[in-house]
């Protein structure tokens, strides 16, 4: 008897396959892939009541007399997940003990070494602190921060490394999490910044590292458009 060899498979079929495995591999490489953040000093400043990130870095700033800075070493994404000084502390709190002087401005240093999460292995940070710097009065928050809390360490791309001797090592190494993957913004002028974060947290890009939600809507829709293919072919067949 003569037996007939199946019929290859139609190229929509093959098409809606291929599409099939292709979509299996994105959300599976978007779900197992692991985010990352980066340990580092950001730069922050007051109102007495609230930090807000700063839009420069220290190495540019020039607050004027009365201002409030803080420093926060913490592992983070980017600047819109920066972990804030835990205390927000006023002008009059940390300065108020000391005189005002001709020539000079005093700036409100708050340093925030973080928790023992943030801490590179075997470090532990130290407790908080804050000083009042008497400074020149075109003095940047660097050269504040410096008339308090030295040794300062910078790496040979001027990003701030360390405050008071902490931590003993390391410079804005990446650290596994659950974030989003920018490089720190550190401080190239400074303390924090962020050198290239562009994406913040709740883009639409997704919180954990997983599949975003246009991910998915988008390969759906990929697979009811194959599938609608597909059966319209078999009607002009039948």
């Amino acid at each position: 008897m003569r037996t007939h060899a199946s019929a290859p498979p139609h190229p929509l079929i093959r098409t809606f396959a291929c599409l099939v495995l292709a979509l299996g591999a994105v959300v599976a490489g978007a779900g197992t892939s692991q985010a990352a953040g980066y340990r580092y000093w950001s730069f922050w400043e007051s109102d007495g009541a609230k930090w807000t990130y700063a839009t420069q870095g220290p190495a540019t700033a020039r607050p004027a007399d009365g201002a409030v800075n803080g420093f926060r070493f913490a592992v983070s994404a980017d600047s819109g997940d920066a972990d804030r000084p835990r205390e927000a502390l006023d002008f009059a709190a940390v300065c108020g003990a000391t005189p005002a002087r001709d020539g000079h401005k005093r700036i409100a240093v708050v340093i925030d070494s973080g928790t023992d999460a943030d801490a590179p292995d075997g470090e532990k940070p130290p407790a908080l602190r804050a000083e009042c710097a008497r400074v020149g009065e075109d003095a940047t928050s660097a050269e504040a921060l410096a008339a308090v809390a030295k040794p300062l360490r910078y790496n040979s791309e001027a990003l701030l490394c360390a405050i008071a001797g902490y931590p003993a090592s390391g410079c804005g190494e990446q650290v596994a999490g659950d974030a989003a993957t920018p490089e720190p913004t550190g401080t190239r002028d400074s303390a924090s910044d962020a050198r290239g974060a562009t994406d913040k947290r709740g883009n639409g890009e997704g919180d954990g590292g997983g599949p975003s939600a246009g991910l998915f809507a988008g390969a759906a829709a990929v697979v009811v458009l194959a599938a609608a293919g597909l059966w319209q072919a078999r009607r002009r067949r039948g």
